[in-house]
């Protein structure tokens, strides 16, 4: 099932399921308030189902596709967790993943123009994102993969230069507004990561990043539960899980987006974000 937070008219947001690619709007306001509910896989099934299903759909030129989680508690995201970006940044393969956290504020809807001042070094990262779907706590690797509600699309705009003023990576990765995330959630019965979905991100249409979850270090499973040894997971948090080989960071010489540029993330079976770059100096030109 695929799945989506929308505008409908320019007015009322509402979760909708996309039954053979219509709208249909479900009974909560948004994915966040509809994963939050006991038994939501099951609710969101009959209401698709339905009888009544048919009539209440929405035509596409009246629905905006928003951000489609914009309240999880916890964001948290895996750095250097696919091997040629691992290789690419001069780092050795981990023993565990690298973790850091961002707040729901730096997430933004798929289409969102990312207005960014203050950096000299904004760089991309096309990414796959997982969702929990049940609350997790101590989970083994089944019982986290079981508890998975789908996965979306996401890109880590990053800071490189706040990023490295420190051996923290924190300021570098949670400017607000600035990691676009949607624009659909797909549950797993229709995506399987570890069989391979390709993640591809092109700045003005020149494919700069190409990779397969195939190659993941630590699979969305391993992450949710090695997460959910220290900290709970709960429905709508998100997992990040890392960036393939091709960030301009690791370019010979580094090339870093400039205002007006358009970055395109495209993952395999959800769909693609499409977003202008606005970067403001401090003339604010």
């Amino acid at each position: 099932m695929k799945l989506a937070t929308v505008r409908i008219n320019g007015t009322t947001t509402a979760a909708v399921a996309l039954p053979g690619g219509d709208y249909l709007p479900l009974d909560a306001p948004d994915l966040s308030v509809l994963l939050a509910r006991e038994g939501w896989q099951e609710d969101a099934a009959r209401q698709a189902a339905a009888p009544e299903a048919g009539a209440r759909k929405v035509a596409a030129a009246a629905v905006e596709l928003l951000n489609p989680l914009p309240a999880p508690a916890k964001v948290i995201c895996c750095g250097l967790n696919y091997s040629d970006h691992i290789l690419e940044m001069g780092r050795d393969l981990p023993e565990y993943p690298t973790l850091f956290v961002k707040f729901a504020d730096t997430l933004t809807d798929p289409d969102a123009d990312l207005e960014i001042s203050a950096s000299e070094s904004v760089d991309w990262e096309a990414e796959l994102a997982v969702v929990v779907g049940t609350t997790l706590r101590g989970a083994d690797e089944a019982e986290a993969a079981a508890g998975i509600a789908g996965y979306t699309a996401a890109n880590d705009i990053s800071m490189r230069d706040w990023q490295n003023r420190t051996l923290q990576w924190f300021q570098g990765k949670a400017f607000d507004r600035t990691t676009p995330l949607g624009p659909v959630l797909v549950t797993p019965d229709e995506l399987d990561p570890e069989t391979g979905v390709e993640v591809n991100c092109f700045l003005n249409g020149e494919r700069v990043q190409h990779g397969s979850t195939a190659t993941l270090v630590f699979s969305a499973a391993q992450l949710l539960s090695y997460i959910s040894t220290f900290t709970v997971l709960r429905p709508g948090d998100i997992v990040l899980t890392g960036t393939p080989g091709g960030v301009g960071m690791g370019m010979k010489p580094p090339r870093y987006l400039t205002d007006g540029d358009v970055v395109t993330t495209e993952v395999g079976g959800i769909g693609r974000l499409e977003n202008q770059i606005r970067i403001r100096t401090a003339s604010g030109a």
